[in-house]
């Protein structure tokens, strides 16, 4: 049934949310969606430089540019219908509203665009009773703001999966006793020296993906090949041969590390997403196993490496040197992880050094590795956890011929103000790619790195 039109909302969106997701004018539905002539400002005062936010801002731009097209003042003032794609329908429509007119008293002293969209705000809502506005902002002191001068806000949900992160798949379902003292009914087959196992869909199997595993406290590990609504298909991994993995000298310290590995190991697998605190080994694990299948088997060409993290896109362009020695201070993690994988060779430094010059190892910025493709490259992606949905999409997609991702993040670690949990775009990668047959993640338990650390990540 169609919405009558005092049923239509007009939602009133922050610059935060267009950096966020450029896209987000053409997720509202039949609604308006109204841009304040400060966000403009905002955004044209951002779109400069080569960073992340830079060119979010300009894809809005052009975006809001696009869906203008030749409309008069008048009509943009009313509302411009969105055409979303070619011969499609138009659904809702796109408006400017201009700044508060000075005659008109003020909610809010005008000292901040802040301030300014909610006083414009408040002069749109009194001239359109009938309808609702709402303020769509990332930002919960604007949210607060705005609801004072009696606005409604809320925060932009759209690529928000979940609600509790609690609710995300560790990569496995763990059980206490023996798992096959729940299975009344198997079928074995074996298949080129791999023994699997065909098992009905019940007792907790439900939700179970592709690439995801089944640990017993029995010795039992097996991982998900296939399946379909009734039963799936159990790869039976033996968990001694697991725990013995190595990866350029590396061994996994348990279970959890040990499936992580053989998910970075498998070449048949393109994306792997690696979640856990700070020193469950993330990036040793990631390092150790591109370093492996870059010098060893020589399956990449190169690795490269790159990470978010707050500051990252603005302070690069003033540290001396070229890209990689301006990435360096941010990449700490990397060579730490390095002279820990070589820690017991007679000259650490010399190692380190010896790989540093030989490996195909590249340090990127973010700000560089948007309208690249990247062919047989293994590519890192540390604190993953700081990225924005349509920043993970940008980076994936970076991906060509023969490479592989590898995404490492830790969602209790989030540095960026507008970005929680429920919304990263670590969070988002995981539900998205889940079931993915060439993908995988894994949740890392417990804090390897020393007592110091497991105790700090469980008490401070």
């Amino acid at each position: 049934m169609a919405r009558t039109r005092s049923q239509l909302k007009a939602y009133v969106l922050d610059t935060n949310v267009l950096i966020h997701d450029p896209n987000a004018i053409l997720n509202f539905e039949e609604h308006q969606v109204v841009i304040p002539l400060t966000v403009l400002e905002e955004l044209d005062h951002l779109k400069t430089g080569k960073s992340t936010i830079a060119a979010d801002c300009r894809q809005a731009i052009r975006l809001i540019d696009k869906l203008l097209g030749d409309a008069n003042p008048k009509q943009i003032e009313k509302g411009v219908p969105i055409v979303r794609y070619e011969k499609a329908k138009p659904l809702g429509c796109i408006s400017i509203l201009m700044n508060l007119d000075e005659a008109t008293n003020a909610q809010l002293p005008e000292n901040l665009n802040d301030n300014k969209i909610i006083n414009a705000l408040v002069q749109l809502k009194a001239r359109r009773k009938t309808r609702p506005t709402i303020l769509v902002s990332k930002d919960i002191n604007m949210r607060l703001k705005a609801r004072a001068c009696g606005v409604d806000a809320e925060d932009y949900h759209t690529d928000q999966l979940i609600d509790d992160i609690d609710l995300l798949p560790q990569g496995y379902i763990e059980y206490n006793g023996s798992f096959w003292d729940s299975i009344s009914k198997v079928e074995t087959v074996q298949k080129e020296s791999r023994t699997e196992h065909i098992i009905p869909r019940n007792n907790g199997l439900r939700e179970m993906q592709v690439n995801e595993f089944i640990v017993d406290n029995q010795g039992f590990v097996g991982r998900i090949t296939e399946g379909n609504d009734e039963q799936i298909h159990l790869l039976d991994l033996s968990k001694d041969k697991l725990l013995q993995q190595e990866a350029w000298g590396l061994v996994p310290r348990d279970i959890y590390q040990a499936i992580a590995l053989h998910l970075l190991l498998d070449p048949d697998v393109h994306l792997v997403n690696l979640s856990g605190a700070a020193g469950s080994g993330k990036t040793i694990l990631a390092l150790a196993a591109a370093i492996e299948m870059t010098v060893a088997s020589k399956r990449y060409k190169r690795i490269i490496v790159t990470r978010s993290t707050q500051g990252l896109d603005e302070d690069i362009g003033f540290l001396p040197g070229t890209e990689a020695e301006k990435m360096e201070p941010w990449l700490g993690a990397i060579t730490d992880n390095l002279e820990a994988l070589h820690s017991d060779d007679e000259n650490m430094t010399a190692s380190v050094e010896y790989i540093l010059q030989k490996v195909p190892i590249q340090f990127k910025s973010l700000n560089y590795i948007r309208g690249r493709s990247f062919q047989y490259s293994l590519i890192i992606i540390d604190e993953c956890q700081n990225l924005t949905p349509h920043q993970v999409k940008t980076i994936i997609t970076r991906a060509g011929n023969g490479s592989k991702v590898i995404c490492l993040g830790n969602l209790a670690q989030i540095d960026t103000a507008y970005l929680n949990a429920p919304s990263s775009g670590l969070t988002y990668l995981t539900e998205r790619f889940r079931g993915f047959e060439y993908g995988g993640h894994i949740h890392l338990q417990g804090v390897p790195r020393s007592i110091l650390a497991e105790f700090a990540e469980s008490n401070l």
